[in-house]
């Protein structure tokens, strides 16, 4: 159900986000961190005000979120949580780790679970291979990670 006046509010903001940041150089990236902040992800009334904004193409925001990982065309949830599948991670189990995930939180990769508690990604590499596999949740790494400690770590985020 929508929020209207939340909606609103929200969109007030962004309208400040962008005025804030309109004459600067490469303002583009600065306001989608902000607005994804703001709004959680980058849907396309998110997208198409901004370019409205700047005065630039959709097509040109269109890329630039699509481009850069950290931005997400996808609600995410409060916990985001990011298996890395690197080469690393892969060899040491992070496939199994995966699937542990996927079997509890009962939601696709790229998902997010219908309370928003939870979204689900995976990437490549996340820059940690010595203490692969790792996960990350929000800003949290957990590394050396086993499959049986998944419920445990999960069970300490639906407690929050």
């Amino acid at each position: 159900m929508c929020n209207c006046k939340e909606m609103t509010a929200k969109f007030e903001r962004l309208d400040e986000i962008i005025a804030r940041h309109r004459e600067e150089r490469g303002a583009l990236i600065p306001i989608l961190h902000e607005a994804q902040e703001l709004f959680g992800y980058l849907p396309y009334e998110v997208q198409e005000r901004i370019a409205d904004g700047l005065g630039i193409s959709m097509a040109k925001v269109y890329g630039v979120v699509t481009f850069y990982s950290q931005f997400s065309l996808k609600k995410k949830g409060k916990y985001r949580i990011n298996v890395c599948m690197g080469t690393a991670c892969y060899v040491k189990g992070a496939n199994d780790i995966l699937g542990k995930f996927l079997e509890r939180l009962s939601i696709e990769v790229g998902g997010c679970t219908p309370d928003g508690k939870f979204s689900l990604d995976s990437c490549r590499c996340i820059g940690a291979c010595g203490l692969a596999p790792v996960v990350t949740i929000n800003d949290e790494v957990y590394g050396r990670l086993t499959p049986e400690q998944v419920e445990s770590i999960l069970d300490e985020y639906e407690q929050k």
